[in-house]
């Protein structure tokens, strides 16, 4: 009749199936969960250098300096889903030559059991905030945001950006380098 290897396939067929369903019972019941956060960010100090940039065709480009404090309670995103939150500080802005520059200036994991409270203090960039030339000199639309990607147990990954975030007015002139 049936031969062990048949009733083997069909049991880890059934196994199978019910623990696919298992799986989307879970991301069901936490997908449609508002991740979203009110977030403090608090800008200190900007400066900007001129800086010689290696990797092109040896032009200077702009090099700034943020320090920044950030506050934010993220316990309400954990929940029994949720593995842990890779959080990052973004800055965008345009210049005549891009429309929309990105750059990451900051980021953490905060995996789950950590504490879910961000009281950030006097932090500088853990990246550089270079420009692809003169773009940061005198801008005064540079947008600050924190936001986070949830990655879950089971299901996709939201991207969510806190509700809050901040304008940074750049200098007019460089910081000029210290001769001792």
């Amino acid at each position: 009749m049936n031969t062990v290897l048949s009733r083997a396939n069909s049991l880890f067929a059934f196994s199978l199936s019910v623990m696919a369903a298992l799986t989307f019972g879970c991301f069901i019941t936490t997908a449609f969960k508002e991740r979203s956060v009110p977030v403090s960010i608090a800008i200190s100090r900007v400066t900007l250098k001129n800086v010689e940039d290696f990797t092109g065709p040896r032009e200077r480009s702009d090099l700034g300096f943020v320090t920044f404090d950030i506050t934010a309670d993220l316990e309400s995103i954990f929940d029994w889903n949720v593995k842990q939150l890779f959080i990052y500080l973004s800055a965008e802005y345009s210049t005549k030559n891009n429309a929309l520059n990105q750059v990451v200036l900051w980021d953490k994991i905060m995996l789950r059991g950590d504490n879910p409270r961000l009281f950030l203090k006097d932090m500088k960039s853990k990246y550089f905030f270079f420009d692809d030339g003169n773009g940061l000199k005198g801008n005064r639309n540079i947008t600050l945001t924190l936001s986070w990607n949830v990655v879950p147990n089971a299901g996709i990954l939201p991207l969510v950006t806190g509700s809050g975030h901040v304008s940074v007015p750049f200098p007019d002139t460089y910081e000029t380098p210290k001769s001792y």
